[in-house]
Formats: C-alpha cells, sequence, structure tokens
C-alpha cells in the first residue's frame, strides 16, 4: 500500500495538532537513530567479574545489562560527548 504524501509544514501542523500520522509513514523503513550496536571486547579482573555477577543476581538481570546500566549512569553523570 502507498504512504498518502504531504509537505513537510502539513505534517508539522497535523503532528501539533495531535493527528495521526500514521498514514504517512513508512514504519517498516524506520529506525531509532544512534542505537545501533558494536562489539567491544573487555578484559575484567576475575574479583570484578564475581562481583558483577553477584549484583546481577541480586537484580535478575544479565551480567552485560548490569555493565551497559553502570556505564550509562557514568557517561551521563559526566556530560561526556561524542567526539
Amino acid at each position: 500500500m502507498k504512504k498518502k504524501s504531504i509537505t513537510a509544514s502539513e505534517f508539522d501542523e497535523k503532528f501539533e495538532l495531535g493527528e495521526d500520522l500514521t498514514p504517512y509513514l513508512d514504519l517498516e523503513k524506520s529506525q531509532r537513530p544512534g542505537l545501533k550496536q558494536h562489539r567491544v571486547s573487555v578484559d575484567f579482573p576475575n574479583w570484578m567479574v564475581k562481583a558483577l555477577d553477584k549484583e546481577a543476581e541480586r537484580l535478575g538481570i544479565t551480567k552485560q545489562s548490569v555493565i551497559k546500566f553502570w556505564l550509562s549512569e557514568k557517561i551521563k553523570d559526566h556530560s561526556f560527548s561524542a567526539k
């Protein structure tokens, strides 16, 4: 099914009025920017892995999720900017 076409100003106006914009969007090709994954290999000392495992078990989440959450919080706290 071909999507309806409107101008950017018409789209903005409909958005501001709270109208449904889905007829004008191609949701099959939509993406959230900045969420592309990149694999990084990091070596941790055994004591740190054990501490991460303990925290992950306490929270009921994976070790990877603990690491991601803690890193994201630290980055937010220090307002690091991507260069």
